[in-house]
């Protein structure tokens, strides 16, 4: 090289290093473009505390188990905001209750993140099931609808036969049902309503997992929904909320024994969600007025809000969660 070619070559550097220096001092000193102020908001941002309705909500009152459709205001369930990318591409669902609450939502996310879904509801509630079926093939997927009562072990296990045929197998079960009746005193619960309770919360996951096990492959998952009643429970859910602690303890059990054979299980603890539970005896009337009010967030929450929680325990890249509960609760409850 000689001296001409090395001046040249210094000049070029120099020249680099100085516009790195430049480039780098001039967003603080060199330009003349404003800031945004700390306080603007980015686009796409929303308080949550002001997204949905807020208490005091007025007194309305049906028979169990409700429907979402005369509820005021109607819940949302993500009907509009959810917005699918193909997660759960293939993949095959049953869901307990999947008309309305948490089961409505995660059908509609699971349709739209690429699922075939099939879902159960009481027979009262075909009304709102059609809505969730229409939803569904409205994505291009299988759409199976199975009404019927989980207290009978041969529906729970004619529910899963149905699932595997009209989806073509099983490979997400969300066990999600559930009753839930306010009573001020233990002394005010018969052995009837305890019993069907029981049946429904904490038997009738026990028929449906025992049923959908030997057709589940490695990379399979449950989902149990548990509440924050498992963790702080209200002194007028004396039997529901101890169906909550026991799905909750189900999760954490059944995550341990089929951890080795590739299967996950996991939990989600919902607080006080707006859904038909609550109108149709799951709460008093003097309790729904406020509803969710006592939350940091100072509002219920709607079932579109955990539909996302569902998604990413379905979810392939969620593979090391299981045993967990994953808790939405406007700021109040546990985990």
């Amino acid at each position: 090289m000689n001296e001409n070619d090395k001046i040249t070559r210094r000049k070029v550097i120099t020249g680099i290093g100085a516009g790195l220096a430049a480039a780098a001092v001039s967003p603080v000193f060199g330009s003349s473009e404003t800031l945004p102020a700390a306080s603007a908001a980015p686009a796409g941002l929303q308080d949550p505390t002001s997204k949905y309705p807020k208490p005091p909500f007025k007194g309305q009152s049906q028979p169990w188990p409700g429907l979402v459709s005369q509820m005021d205001p109607r819940p949302d369930h993500g009907e509009t905001s959810y917005k699918g990318s193909g997660r759960l591409a293939g993949r095959k669902a049953l869901i307990t209750g999947g008309d309305s609450g948490m089961g409505r939502a995660a059908a509609i996310a699971y349709a739209r993140e690429g699922a075939d879904v099939a879902i159960n509801y009481y027979p009262s509630e075909e009304s709102d099931a059609k809505e969730v079926i229409a939803l569904i093939k409205a994505e291009g997927r299988k759409a199976i609808a199975i009404p019927g009562d989980l207290r009978d072990e041969a529906f729970c296990q004619k529910l899963v036969a149905e699932a595997i045929r009209g989806l073509g197998g099983l490979d997400i079960l969300v066990s999600n049902a559930g009753r839930q009746q306010a009573h001020a005193s233990i002394l005010d619960i018969s052995s009837e309503q305890f019993d069907w309770t029981m049946k429904t919360n904490i038997y009738a996951p026990f028929w449906i997992i025992k049923a959908a096990l030997p057709h589940m492959q490695p990379g399979s998952v449950i989902i149990g929904t548990t509440s924050e009643q498992a963790y702080d429970p209200s002194p007028d859910l004396y039997d529901y909320a101890q169906t909550k602690a026991a799905t909750m303890n189900f999760v954490k059990s059944l995550a341990k024994q089929l951890g080795p054979k590739g299967i996950r299980v996991n939990g989600v603890a919902p607080g006080p969600i707006w859904t038909p539970l609550q109108v149709s005896g799951g709460a008093t009337q003097e309790k729904l007025k406020m509803f969710g009010g006592q939350t940091p967030i100072g509002r219920p929450g709607q079932p579109a809000e955990l539909g996302s929680i569902y998604v990413q325990l379905a979810a392939s890249d969620a593979s090391y969660a299981t045993g967990q509960v994953y808790g939405s609760a406007g700021g109040a409850g546990q985990p």
